[in-house]
């Protein structure tokens, strides 16, 4: 029998969950429990569960047909994956039809397990702790938008607030309002009149959730070429986004550029989806509009951890998991957090919170890509780290994670990647490369093993000249090309900068 494999972290047991909305039905297995989840598999079906239950009351029946068939697989995808758990979450759809109740019973007869019925109040708290687990940290107004029911949700760090749910899910809206966008701009608006929290969101990001919004994000991402295809923490900005909206608003989603790079089963409802966001808009006149990755699903795995896991940083548990899997030393890379949080110290650089936080991943990410060819380092890398299921970060940050990882490995002053240097900010770039020339320095003095970042220290030599000394047992590691290492750190940042070893002479 083969060896489990080494690409996955041993410690975790897989479990899965089954999400049945009222337009898809999707099964998702993790890894296993954890502050930062990595999925396993992911299948989705658009089985369309709440197609026509304005008129009828009823679930679809050729739906439920296909779902209850569907569900068979799912369950033995989940028992192949070695899942020790599944749990099945039902949404607005199976709460509300007559035949609703029926139907849940005889998915739990297929997938052998019961079906947790989530309220709506239930369901707007899971979506709202699925955005407080992504973001560090949330605060603002989540709407997570499903075919059958919009949820909308104050969120202030680990705090739910006030939340309420509206019949305005894509499929609703398009049956109550009969296919007429005008009569769907209508009925938002008079929904949204009952959200009277919304104005107190007025200034602050709002958070979008759901498939259809996501889609409307990724046709944005396509219309103006932008650089990143990372849709968790996308970043649509008032102005920018108003008038997008409108156009796909209007019926003319067929006519924006990028639309081939949308699913044709999705786009009935792209206009619904902006129907929805740009009235929540006018409402509620938020700061930024963010997407979200995460929604019901996520926030019911962090509901699930204990308290210290929810308090983890889910962006250094990510980056902690990498460098677990595909460093060559872990311990080398937690030491690299601490002596490059001291060597900004003693340079005077100060950081911000998520400027701390980046350069603690950044360090925790620095050798992942130690495998790949010398000269293949460095892109590998960028591209992993660019693209990677990570949460808690904005794309400017990813950028700088990305740009660290490219200077660590082939130089400093190489040329940046026009599209990922694009996002980052100049502050960004330039730590991306100060942090880069420390690295760069230290990997030739430790042979990316631990034990030496912790002996070595910064000595002021005054004139704003310091010495970087090496312990005097450990002299042989000194040599020609980690002094010129220091050489260039020097020079970046505007200081004299020396390579001795202890009780011997400054070169």
């Amino acid at each position: 029998m083969l060896a489990n494999s080494q690409g996955r972290l041993q410690d975790r047991r897989p479990l899965s969950i089954i999400d049945i909305g009222s337009n898809s039905i999707r099964l998702v297995i993790y890894e296993g429990l954890a502050r930062s989840p990595t999925v396993l598999f992911n299948e989705k079906m658009l089985a369309g569960l709440g197609r026509g239950m304005v008129s009828t009351g009823r679930l679809d029946p050729k739906a439920v047909t296909r779902s209850l068939e569907e569900f068979r697989r799912f369950r033995s995808l989940s028992e192949q994956a070695g899942a020790a758990q599944m749990y099945v979450l039902a949404t607005a759809a199976a709460r509300e039809a007559v035949n609703g109740a029926d139907f849940i019973r005889r998915a739990e007869d297929v997938l052998g397990t019961s079906i947790r019925v989530l309220s709506g109040r239930e369901e707007a708290c899971y979506s709202a702790r699925g955005v407080i687990s992504g973001f560090h940290p949330a605060c603002g107004i989540v709407g997570d938008l499903g075919g059958g029911s919009l949820e909308l949700v104050e969120v202030d760090g680990e705090q739910v607030g006030e939340g309420i749910t509206l019949p305005l899910g894509g499929l609703r809206l398009h049956d109550m309002a009969r296919g007429s966008l005008a009569e769907a701009v209508r009925i938002t608006r008079e929904a949204l009149s009952k959200a009277d929290f919304l104005k107190a969101g007025r200034g602050k990001p709002f958070y979008a959730v759901g498939g259809t919004w996501r889609n409307l994000a990724r046709l944005h991402m396509e219309k103006t070429g932008y650089p990143l295809d990372v849709m968790h923490h996308y970043q649509l900005d008032l102005p920018q986004a108003a008038g997008f909206l409108r156009r796909v608003a209007k019926g003319e989603v067929e006519k924006v550029k990028g639309i081939q790079g949308i699913s044709k089963n999705r786009r009935s409802l792209l206009p619904y989806g902006a129907v929805v966001l740009h009235e929540i808009i006018t409402a509620m006149q938020p700061s930024k509009i963010l997407m979200s990755a995460l929604g019901v699903r996520e926030g019911f795995l962090y509901s699930l951890l204990d308290e210290e896991s929810r308090r983890a940083d889910p962006l250094i548990s990510a980056a902690e998991e990498l460098a677990r899997l595909r460093s060559r030393s872990v311990e080398h890379a937690y030491e690299l957090v601490e002596w490059t949080g001291k060597s900004f110290a003693t340079f005077g650089i100060d950081e911000t919170e998520d400027e701390a936080r980046y350069r603690q991943a950044a360090c925790l990410l620095a050798d992942i890509g130690w495998r790949a060819h010398p000269e293949y380092r460095g892109t590998q890398s960028l591209n992993i780290i660019a693209h990677a299921s990570f949460i808690g970060v904005d794309h400017p940050g990813r950028a700088f994670l990305a740009l660290t990882n490219l200077f660590r490995h082939e130089g400093i002053f190489t040329e940046a990647s026009p599209e990922i240097r694009g996002l980052a900010t100049p502050r960004y770039l330039e730590r991306a490369r100060v942090l880069a020339a420390l690295m760069r320095v230290v990997y030739l003095l430790s042979a990316a093993m631990p034990g030496v970042m912790p002996r070595l220290r910064w000595e002021d030599r005054g004139r704003d000249a310091m010495a970087l000394v090496i312990p005097s047992d450990l002299a042989g590691l000194y040599g020609e090309r980690p002094a010129g290492r220091l050489a260039q750190l020097s020079r970046l940042i505007g200081r004299d900068l020396v390579l001795a070893v202890e009780g011997g002479p400054d070169t």
